[in-house]
């Protein structure tokens, strides 16, 4: 019998044994993927990102009226660091054409709909434009490439702190951050340029259109988030007049506030 029990503790010890060396394969394999995915080629995976954009356009073009982008906009896609701008668990997934949570209930725009947005703002050097909804920054770390000044609005206190911190790491100088409800503009530093919505309203805000300068370009969802929503070009021209284009359907999460 004794020697029974010994066979038994051996046999017990040889699979704790086991279960520890698995442990510390699986810590090791970890260690390993996230050594990877620290020294992984990010502009190789920048330039993936892009082409999926150009197929996305293609494949797009009969709402868009186009079968490109401007360069300038593929450029600076293909230089920005999405990665610096999504939590550490999805870092991995930076790159992928598609939208990814970003806390808060928040997410980063499919790079396809920021290259767009992007593109029917029609950005020139000495713009000045402005932004509805900051979340992770992303969006104004492309438009500040492409502009003179980028003023952008986030309603929830955290993500705008985070937004701004950000931005001061990586050097980006002509981003200002207001931490406000965007539904009512910046009144003090328009008019602009250009005024981009990257939140979901069921309706155009009219203070936003005030701000909008004559012969400036606004882009904006419209739509409830349990409906359709239409991303719509308004166009303002050097007398007032205003003209609305559909673009193309989306989804975004809703612009929230007390409006």
């Amino acid at each position: 019998m004794m020697e029974c029990h010994c066979h038994q503790r051996r046999k017990h010890a040889t699979r704790q044994l086991c279960f520890i060396s698995l442990a510390v394969v699986l810590l090791w394999s970890a260690s390993i993927g996230a050594t990877w995915i620290r020294a992984q080629d990010w502009k190789a995976l920048r330039e993936g990102m892009v082409a999926e954009i150009r197929a996305d356009v293609i494949a797009t073009r009969s709402y868009i009226g186009k079968g490109s982008l401007q360069p300038e906009v593929f450029a600076v896609l293909g230089h920005v660091p999405r990665h610096e701008f999504v939590p550490a668990e999805v870092r991995s997934e930076a790159y992928e054409n598609r939208p990814l949570p970003i806390g808060f209930g928040q997410t980063i725009s499919q790079p396809y709909i920021v290259a767009l947005m992007t593109d029917l703002l029609e950005p020139g050097p000495e713009d000045i434009i402005l932004e509805v909804g900051t979340g992770s920054g992303y969006q104004a770390a492309v438009l500040a490439e492409l502009v003179g000044q980028v003023h952008t609005m986030e309603i929830i206190p955290e993500l705008a702190r985070q937004a701004e911190k950000r931005f001061a790491r990586l050097g980006i100088a002509n981003i200002q951050v207001r931490q406000s409800d965007g539904y009512f503009g910046w009144p003090d530093a328009g008019p602009f340029d250009g005024i981009i919505v990257t939140a979901a309203a069921d309706h155009v805000p009219p203070s936003l259109v005030r701000q909008l300068k004559n012969g400036g370009r606004m882009v904006i969802p419209v739509g409830h988030r349990f409906s359709v929503q239409q991303l719509l070009l308004i166009t303002k021209d050097k007398d007032g007049n205003l003209k609305t284009r559909q673009i193309l359907p989306v989804r975004f999460v809703p612009l929230t506030g007390e409006h």
